[in-house]
């Protein structure tokens, strides 16, 4: 008798995740926008560029400051898999240092497969580089320093807290898969090879946050591949 009433109600509950999150990834975008159309008006209107960068600030403190507060109110509600603040050891920096490594391998065969035309230059990386070309300094410090915290916060702190709650093996390998694999669909936008480039860097930076229990981990992660890419 109250098995379907409950079923519908755990189905609205998770259309109301899936909604509250893709709104996470909208009012995100919502602020590279703004940054692109300072960059697109920096050569021909300086002014309005100006403008535009210092509504990107104040919208990127109250983002950063929402989703921080989004985040830490999903763990007090629900935190099986204790996430918090891991404090850091030799043995966790050494840990932390081999697996940029192979983030870094990832990129080196990356490198590789699109100098052999294997795979083409990815399309997001290449208008990353063209926007720093013409506003540097704005566009490196939001690629290296404010990117990788919202980005970590929405694709795996949120993510994984909203679709994978329960702290078990099998599920938190698929989290680690799908939130991977929506991360670099972000990034690429449609289907091809390099959405698996992408989305091994994603794979990489989901075992890190479920491995530490501690999203700076992979805000650090993140933090030296992009400073990297860009380098």
């Amino acid at each position: 008798m109250h098995k379907a009433p409950r079923g519908i109600m755990a189905l609205f509950d998770w259309l109301g995740r899936c909604g509250y999150w893709v709104g996470f990834v909208i009012i995100y975008l919502a602020d590279s926008l703004i940054l692109t159309t300072a960059t697109g008006l920096a050569s021909t209107q300086p002014a309005a560029a100006t403008r535009m960068i210092g509504i990107m600030l104040i919208y990127s403190a109250g983002l950063l400051a929402f989703i921080s507060w989004r985040y830490q109110k999903q763990l007090d509600y629900d935190n099986p898999r204790h996430f918090g603040r891991t404090p850091l050891t030799f043995q966790r920096f050494g840990q932390l240092i081999a697996l940029f490594l192979l983030m870094y391998g990832v990129q080196i065969l990356w490198s590789v497969l699109i100098g052999a035309h294997v795979l083409s230059s990815p399309a997001n990386q290449t208008t990353i580089n063209q926007q720093v070309q013409q506003l540097p300094f704005w566009n490196l410090a939001y690629s290296v320093f404010f990117a990788p915290v919202i980005e970590e916060l929405i694709f795996r702190g949120i993510f994984l807290n909203y679709f994978f709650r329960k702290n078990n093996r099998w599920l938190n390998i698929l989290g680690v898969l799908v939130s991977g694999l929506i991360f670099g669909y972000m990034h690429v936008g449609g289907l091809s090879w390099t959405l698996l480039m992408y989305s091994a860097l994603g794979w990489v930076l989901g075992f890190t946050y479920l491995h530490f229990r501690d999203v700076r981990y992979n805000i650090a992660l993140h933090f030296m591949n992009n400073a990297l890419s860009l380098l």
